[in-house]
């Protein structure tokens, strides 16, 4: 894919910029519906990078690729949202699932010393969100896995990590398996890196709580000591209402902590939303679970309700094992304790209240996230253990309506030129880049013949820029991108997936190709990923990748007047083997 940009400057300070082709895809309004505008895309063409260690981090030298030797990433990824399309019912989001942040580093202990053992990878998530999201009648309870997904393309867990008490100890278990359910934030906090995010086994990077580098990003009363990388509340006056964090599986948005005084209105100030949650320590009429030898003898009610269950569920003994706080059932609800809701404390028992926002000036229900006064994250953190309305949205294997493309990312940018600087004949150009991509420079007096005089030029992740040292009284400049590295791409994301063998596409499409690989000659490495995958001779994939050991994957943009019939497949490894594939993909006209 190749973009040119071309501008006009002079050294009288006459400035014209001219851009071939179209302007950055961005997301139009499409009625302007907040779960199609607030989604963050800023650096969906910057490469996700992490921080394996301590040192690392001190050095400020983060990776584009890494491997511990179960999760690995052998070719950088882009950050975050890679495409939002949607019907008249659902939206569709894919990502990669990996912050536009740093990621990391993470540790199991505070002193740093035991690495957490899994590292994260590219989820190639597609999740789908209802667009008319529908109240409840019965209780949802969310368990173990996505729930929802954040602006910035990462999963959203719940506050469970997946281990409940079975009667004699805490074992793990999908759904909702016990009445005593440990807290992800106090059991596994120590595990998550500056962002407050982590990784399960198979790689998939995730928030249970307060996501503050994304809250960073997004200007949500977050600061950032770079030196230290780390985030911390802000200590000056809030300044404005929250901004759209996620949207959760019930189609519901959540919001950062702080909205209006008034939940209906606008003019009321702004203040951070209380969670209508409190510890089981004897205060506000609740069970006192707070000193050693405690019994946790009953659920309190909400629990009751969420799991349809009656109070006697014993759990252990409050001791130096099973400490307070360890489960979510440590915590009670102030709406069963006499208290209201808007008076006491804001948020309902789902976390969320119904309230006007600037996304939504009619009103909506909303989730907040909740945090202590110092921005400690509180329970129950995102959502209550139960949604509020019914979770319709969840990961799916394809899209299988026909959909408006909103946004693409990564390649798909068309990149723009700043305004050039000009002075004693000195032009500075500078440009909006893709990750990884190439670029050149041209020039010409008369928009005829033109003249390279820059090649194989890398931006600075998504800046690129060049200074050209010129005695000429004007000249015009082109910038166009060449090439772009291999990367590992999300499935289909930018055109209609298919397989080989036996798959086909139409002259003009662009469709990324899923190829199963002959067992003969043995397959390499599951990490080694191909040089080069090329199809009908001379169509050259892009974003090659290995999605299994015995698949590879490249996207083709086929040329409109590109060969038809049954066409060869060639998929080469560095070193050996060769594939080569007769007639394994169909062009059609």
């Amino acid at each position: 894919m190749k973009n040119k940009l071309i501008l006009l400057a002079t050294s009288r300070l006459r400035l014209l910029t001219l851009l071939a082709g179209a302007l950055l895809t961005t997301l139009q309004s499409a009625s302007a519906d907040p779960l199609l505008t607030s989604w963050f895309t800023s650096y969906s063409s910057q490469y996700a990078r992490i921080y394996a260690t301590t040192a690392a981090e001190t050095s400020g030298t983060p990776a584009t690729t890494w491997s511990n030797g179960s999760e690995t990433q052998a070719l950088p990824a882009y950050d975050g949202v890679q495409e939002v399309d949607y019907s008249s019912d659902w939206v569709y989001v894919r990502s990669t699932g990996l912050g536009s942040h740093v990621m990391g580093p993470w540790y199991l202990d505070a002193a740093k010393t035991t690495i957490f053992p899994n590292l994260p990878v590219n989820s190639k998530m597609l999740y789908r969100i209802p667009r008319a999201p529908v109240a409840a009648t019965s209780e949802n309870v969310n368990g173990g896995g996505i729930i929802g997904i954040f602006v910035d393309g990462v999963s959203m867990f719940n506050s469970w990590d997946a281990f409940y008490w079975n009667g004699s100890a805490d074992v793990s278990g999908a759904g909702s398996a016990g009445s005593w359910n440990r807290d992800a934030y106090v059991n596994e906090g120590l595990s998550f890196d500056p962002a407050r995010a982590h990784q399960q086994n198979t790689g998939t990077y995730h928030y249970h709580a307060s996501p503050v580098a994304l809250r960073y990003l997004l200007w949500d009363h977050v600061t950032y000591n770079a030196a230290a990388n780390s985030y911390a509340e802000s200590t000056n006056t809030v300044a404005q209402h929250s901004p759209i964090l996620a949207w959760v599986g019930d189609g519901y948005p959540l919001y950062g902590p702080y909205g209006y005084s008034n939940a209906l209105a606008p003019t009321s100030g702004l203040r951070r939303m209380v969670s209508g949650y409190v510890p089981r320590n004897g205060l506000y009429g609740t069970a006192n679970l707070s000193t050693n030898g405690a019994l946790r003898s009953t659920i309190p009610l909400w629990a009751q309700r969420a799991y349809s269950t009656n109070a006697a569920e014993s759990g252990p003994a409050v001791s130096t094992s099973y400490p307070f706080g360890r489960y979510m059932e440590d915590n009670d609800y102030l709406g069963d304790h006499g208290y209201t809701q808007g008076v006491d404390f804001d948020l309902d028992e789902h976390n969320g209240r119904y309230c006007v926002t600037p996304d939504f000036p009619n009103g909506t229900y909303a989730y907040f996230v909740a945090i202590a006064a110092d921005g400690t994250p509180v329970f129950p953190y995102n959502i209550g253990r139960a949604y509020y309305g019914n979770p319709t949205g969840a990961s799916v294997s394809a899209i299988t309506e026909t959909v408006v493309t909103n946004f693409l990312g990564n390649t798909n940018l068309v990149e723009t030129l700043g305004s050039p600087g000009v002075n004693n004949g000195t032009v500075t150009l500078a440009w909006s880049a893709v990750e990884g991509g190439s670029y050149q420079v041209q020039s010409t007096t008369n928009l005829s013949t033109w003249n390279t005089i820059a090649t194989n030029l890398s931006p600075n992740k998504i800046s690129g820029g060049y200074t050209n040292h010129n005695s000429l009284a004007y000249a015009f400049y082109r910038v166009e991108r060449t090439t772009v590295a291999a990367f590992d791409p999300v499935s289909a994301a930018t055109g209609t997936g298919a397989v080989a063998p036996g798959g086909s596409a139409t002259q003009g499409e662009t469709v990324t190709v899923t190829i199963t690989l002959p067992t003969s000659p043995p397959l390499p490495p599951g990490n080694n990923v191909p040089t080069s995958i090329t199809l009908a001779g001379t169509i050259s994939g892009t974003g090659l990748a290995r999605p299994t050991s015995g698949t590879a994957q490249a996207t083709f943009t086929i040329p409109a007047n590109a060969p038809t019939g049954s066409q060869n497949i060639v998929v080469t490894f560095n070193p050996a083997p060769t594939y080569t594939m007769t007639g394994a993909f169909t062009i059609t006209p």
